[in-house]
């Protein structure tokens, strides 16, 4: 029976990953921050089945302290300041849990277990200004946030410690990954969330940046899989893990609507455009300039061809299917809102 040891276990990359293990008979260990409250988030329903950790990514002595607790065999750093408008306003934090906390984690690794294998969580953002389409694992990277650019230093590190200290170490370079469980402040989750208010007619319109943006979005319960199937290799590697499939955030939000009967028609340009129900003429979308990134990535575009023949992964929930479950939970989620506020 394997040690897994996962940080950010309570998100929704870290919840699905839990699972995921826990159905393969690991001892699944979780490193949470020390609150005033105890917040399992999206682990609330397996927590009793995962041993928890306080550590914290900053602080070096918690995190060995950890790996002596937990002995793992396996560790995945999915923990972060994962949201991209955040590092404007936060780049030092990001920085520091982004960036020297990778570096804080392998160090953990090589002082007290080196064998144990490491999979950190690479994002796609660190494409940015895209110089080639789709990307993939040889593509220059060109990040345009701090986020970008402190996962970035994670992902290059992560590399450093597997060619200097022979650490069985790889970095996913995942593209955007969503579910029912991620976070309302990420685009997709508040456009279903809005959405399903909209529905049931407690909220009159959704408010959004670049409608524009192309994103290559995909399921976390998918990914997830890719993430242990990196660790199962022979030797360490890189891999992109994407669909190769690229959708605007107005087909996002057509595909929302449509799925809960309303049908989306476009007025306007640039920062004038709404959307209006086309049954009821009610304005139901607003471009906000407030969202506009300082530096947008326009077009993300993933090429997954070698975790494909490598790892053979494939994803298996596609797009409508990805924005179906997001709106069933949400619909479901603003019901019982509903129903308790009565």
């Amino acid at each position: 029976m394997k040690n897994a040891l996962i940080t950010g276990i309570t998100g929704q990359d870290g919840s699905y990953l839990a699972e995921l293990l826990l159905e393969k008979g690991y001892n699944v260990y979780g490193i949470m921050r020390r609150k005033s409250v105890v917040d399992y988030g999206n682990v609330e329903h397996i927590k009793d089945k995962i041993q928890f950790i306080y550590a914290d990514m900053t602080d070096i002595i918690s995190l060995i302290n950890a790996m002596k607790i937990s002995q793992a065999d396996e560790v995945y750093n999915l923990a972060a300041q994962s949201f991209v408008a955040t590092s404007w306003e936060q780049p030092l934090a990001t920085a520091e849990i982004d960036a020297i906390g990778v570096t804080n984690m392998l160090e953990a690794i090589r002082t007290v277990k080196p064998t144990a294998r490491f999979y950190q969580a690479s994002t796609s953002e660190m494409f940015g200004l895209v110089q080639e389409i789709p990307q993939k694992e040889t593509t220059p990277f060109y990040p345009r946030s701090p986020y970008g650019v402190a996962k970035l230093y994670g992902h290059w590190i992560t590399k450093n410690y597997r060619e200097s200290f022979k650490l069985f170490a790889c970095s996913g370079i995942l593209f955007n990954h969503e579910s029912e469980r991620r976070g309302k402040e990420f685009v997709t989750r508040k456009i279903t969330d809005a959405v399903a208010r909209i529905k049931f007619g407690i909220q009159e319109y959704l408010e959004l940046g670049n409608m524009d943006s192309k994103r290559d979005w995909g399921h976390s319960k998918d990914y997830v899989k890719a993430m242990w199937l990196m660790l199962q290799q022979d030797t360490p590697d890189d891999y992109v893990i994407a669909t190769n499939e690229t959708r605007t955030v107005r087909e996002f939000v057509e595909t929302a609507f449509h799925l809960v009967g309303i049908t989306i028609k476009w007025q306007g340009d640039g920062v004038n455009e709404v959307g209006i129900n086309q049954e009821n003429g009610q304005i139901i979308v607003k471009i906000n300039p407030k969202f506009f990134r300082p530096a947008e990535v326009d077009i993300l575009l993933g090429d997954p061809s070698k975790a494909d023949e490598k790892l053979g992964w494939k994803r298996n929930i596609p797009f409508t299917e990805l924005v179906e479950r997001m709106i069933k939970s949400d619909m479901e989620l603003v019901q019982k809102e509903i129903k308790n506020t009565k």
